[in-house]
């Protein structure tokens, strides 16, 4: 946590706001499982040979959950990815999620959704995932599914899929040229799916691995694609009070959403920055909001100080929620943003990878996530099946 926080203000991206160094030492961390997948993305970041790479046994899997313990510590966030994880064994499958939350980590699942199942699903849950991210958009060229909103019906089956499992849900969407446009109508998508839906991703397209799309339109900028978010989402959405490493990387904006609406609630810098700073031993338990909710509240009577101006703000969001409270029977839910611009392989830049929140984990320790896309061949061993 103090080498994270020394590097922030190194880099100059210390703050407030910033939760690298603050919250956790590391944003999440990927553990791969397995290069395979069943799918060939235009945008995909694997190798060339990825197909021909022998899966990495368990014990080694397990050896790189516990230096990923080593390293980060309890609540370390980690991806279980790919390739395509679920075409492991699912009995290996359950034991990598087994482990990685037996070592007190909370262990995503990140998948396509193809060759999952309601029962496999509630096995993983059994076994300790928190959070799952099902990654649909139209560079996984989905036979029958030519835009964002014909592949919203694969979306809505993986959300009825999840429908009443302890699990933070979210979807991930490479954005590019031919669905930038779309951004709108998919953000409308998830405001009607916030019962179950937590977080919504966008990922700018990057030129690495075996992806055949190339470089980005240069008109398909991080600040582009925030103000497409808030054309769908039908309000301003604060995306600066909360830092994520480096901002040239990570984006993060979160709203309530009641009725089908979304209300920013990061929208008073101040008191954002006041009770960021104030709670960093609280955890924010996604797939359990109410306790957190519930830690919150307590925090808040043993810290009167706070009371005012977190009460203030309290009142004057419900009251401009009223309507919608109503009309929705008083549920609320929150739907949170990120932006990720992972980089070129070509075009990496020093202090952002030296800032990077998002690391993948190796034999030799932990890397960059876009350096470790640019340079595969040197970190996964060329061992074939």
């Amino acid at each position: 946590m103090a080498r994270a926080r020394d590097t922030a203000r190194r880099l100059g991206i210390w703050g407030r706001s910033q939760q690298m160094g603050n919250r956790w030492p590391v944003g999440c961390i990927a553990l791969e499982i397995t290069q395979r997948c069943n799918l060939n993305c235009t945008a995909c970041y694997l190798s060339e040979n990825a197909e021909f790479i022998k899966d990495p046994p368990l014990e080694e899997i397990f050896s790189r959950i516990d230096q990923i313990y080593r390293c980060y510590g309890r609540k370390t966030n980690v991806q279980v990815t790919g390739g395509e994880p679920t075409m492991r064994i699912t009995a290996e499958l359950l034991a990598i999620v087994r482990r990685v939350h037996e070592r007190h980590m909370h262990p995503t699942l990140m998948t396509n959704g193809i060759q999952l199942t309601r029962p496999v699903l509630v096995d993983l849950v059994k076994a300790g995932l928190t959070d799952i991210a099902f990654h649909v958009d139209i560079t996984q060229q989905r036979q029958g599914y030519p835009s964002e909103t014909a592949l919203n019906q694969i979306r809505r089956r993986y959300i009825d899929m999840s429908r009443g499992l302890p699990l933070v849900v979210y979807f991930n969407t490479t954005i590019y040229r031919d669905n930038f446009h779309e951004i709108p109508a998919l953000v409308r998508f998830f405001r009607r799916q916030t019962d179950i839906v937590r977080i919504a991703a966008f990922q700018l397209q990057a030129d690495t691995g075996r992806g055949i799309l190339g470089k980005r339109d240069a008109a398909i900028t991080q600040q582009a694609v925030l103000k497409q978010i808030e054309t769908g989402a039908g309000t301003t959405v604060n995306f600066n009070n909360l830092i994520i490493g480096n901002p040239r990387c990570n984006r993060c904006g979160i709203c309530l959403a009641v009725n089908g609406n979304l209300y920013d609630l990061l929208d008073d810098p101040r008191l954002v920055k006041l009770i960021h700073v104030a709670t960093p031993h609280i955890a924010w338990l996604r797939n359990r909001p109410m306790k957190t909710v519930g830690l919150f509240l307590r925090w808040l009577v043993r810290h009167p100080f706070y009371l005012l101006p977190v009460g203030r703000w309290g009142l004057r969001k419900l009251w401009s929620l009223k309507k919608d409270l109503l009309g929705a029977g008083g549920r609320i839910h929150a739907l949170t943003f990120l932006v990720h611009g992972f980089m070129d392989a070509d075009a990496l830049v020093r202090n952002r990878v030296q800032s990077c929140a998002f690391k993948t984990m190796t034999a030799a320790g932990p890397v960059c996530m876009c350096v470790y896309n640019a340079n595969r061949k040197e970190y996964i061993p060329s061992s074939t099946k």
